[in-house]
């Protein structure tokens, strides 16, 4: 039997603090958060899924769970009988307002759906591309709506059942 999962998001949009846009600002944290939105993994299973030295991942891990974008779940029994933790993301991130910040010298949603989209391949991506030409009211409603239309479904609950989609939306003035 399949229940369906609560919204995790919940509360407004707020400006991050230092410690949670640097905590956002790793490819790699933010693959580790897309990896535990659907179901809680600990450091070693998430290690694997991303081929990464286990050390290096706990330290993302950690400084993910202190900035509260990750939830430990209840210890479980791994192999051998050792006691893992597993981890869920919040949602926390969807509701961090970043664009007050001075920009990155590389984009770390741009580079972790690119290794999110070599992992699968290609082929399975699925992608539009569109030209606008579009006045500073027009190009802010396309924003606002946009942006609407990606927290209705974001604060959707949850189907553990479901298949998991990941989406990355670029926009840039043409050169």
């Amino acid at each position: 039997m399949t229940e369906e999962a609560g919204p995790r998001i919940r509360g407004e949009r707020r400006r991050a603090t230092d410690a949670e846009a640097r905590a956002l600002a790793s490819a790699v944290r933010l693959r580790i958060l897309r990896l535990c939105s659907a179901e809680a993994l600990t450091n070693k299973e998430l290690a694997q899924r991303l081929g990464r030295n286990p050390a290096t991942v706990l330290h993302h891990v950690r400084t993910l769970a202190d900035t509260g974008f990750l939830a430990a779940q209840p210890p479980r029994r791994g192999t051998r009988g050792s006691r893992e933790v597993p981890y869920l993301a919040t949602g926390k991130s969807w509701l961090m307002d970043l664009d007050d910040r001075p920009p990155p010298a590389r984009d770390p949603l741009l580079a972790a759906f690119l290794e999110e989209v070599s992992a699968v391949g290609e082929q399975r991506l699925s992608s539009s591309r569109l030209g606008l030409r579009l006045a500073p009211a027009d190009l802010q409603e396309f924003r606002d709506r946009l942006h609407g239309l990606l927290d209705e479904f974001a604060r959707r609950p949850q189907d553990p059942a479901a298949e998991p989609w990941s989406l990355y939306l670029g926009m840039h003035p043409e050169a």
